[in-house]
């Protein structure tokens, strides 16, 4: 009987907004399990202090700056990617931003503009010119940080929900189309998770009071508890599993 590994030794795993919260978490799991992993966000001081957390672990991470909303610096990426390394195994889009938190009818262009690009046209930029450099290698993993609220829009986060709803859509459109390539493509849909990120939520008494008797677990997640899904779905355990939403939210959706 053969045996199910998570060992990534000699895999090249890219994770976009790593430089904290879920994206920091999943980095410094994927580099434990053998996966040189490259870090980037908007700021590279941030980046370099993962950096050194994971070569301090003994693993391996190269950090570099990139904007996920901007293509000159998503072209800039995969040009450094494909001269230093010559291929990626592994790319977690996990970049985000939610500029506007209020009602729909009051949301600027501005807010719609900035949460799209980053939300979902990076997404699909990042998942374009991976698969792309993937397909010449034979094949590698796909995986988009989107949220439960693709599936249950939350009061007061319209544009983000949205574009969560555009990332499943994307997850199954490319994992429909990236199969034969053998490429694997699949949606991570958090909960409520304690990150800086959502500190808007966890650090009101209030809002907290509102959230958690809908969530079974009666608790918000850690990044941490994000970090493992994710390496089910890029290691070996999941070769039969593309366009799935796996979900991770305390039973929020039960």
């Amino acid at each position: 009987m053969s045996r199910i590994t998570f060992d990534l030794e000699g895999k090249i795993a890219l994770v976009t907004g790593a430089s904290r919260g879920i994206g920091e978490a999943i980095s410094k799991t994927l580099a434990a399990h053998g996966a040189e992993v490259i870090l980037t966000s908007r700021k590279i001081e941030s980046l370099k202090a993962v950096e050194e957390k994971i070569a301090g672990e003994g693993g391996k991470a190269f950090a570099m700056a990139c904007h996920n909303g901007k293509m000159e610096d998503i072209k800039q990426l995969f040009s450094v990617i494909r001269e230093r390394y010559g291929k990626i195994d592994i790319l977690v889009n996990n970049a985000v931003t939610n500029p506007y938190f209020g009602d729909v009818l009051n949301a600027s262009e501005e807010a719609w503009d900035k949460t799209v690009s980053v939300n979902l046209k990076g997404y699909f930029f990042m998942s374009q010119y991976a698969a792309t450099l993937m397909s010449e290698k034979g094949g590698g993993v796909i995986v988009n940080v989107a949220s439960i609220n693709a599936f249950r829009p939350a009061p007061m986060q319209g544009i983000y929900s949205i574009c969560k709803a555009g990332v499943v859509a994307m997850t199954k459109s490319f994992a429909k189309e990236l199969a034969p390539f053998g490429i694997r493509v699949n949606a991570l849909l958090p909960g409520l998770t304690d990150t800086k990120f959502s500190s808007v939520m966890t650090q009101s008494d209030e809002l907290m009071s509102m959230i958690l008797p809908n969530i079974p677990m009666r608790r918000a997640s850690q990044p941490e508890e994000m970090a493992g899904a994710v390496l089910y779905l890029v290691s070996d355990a999941a070769t039969y599993t593309t366009g799935a939403c796996l979900v991770v939210d305390g039973g929020a959706l039960a």
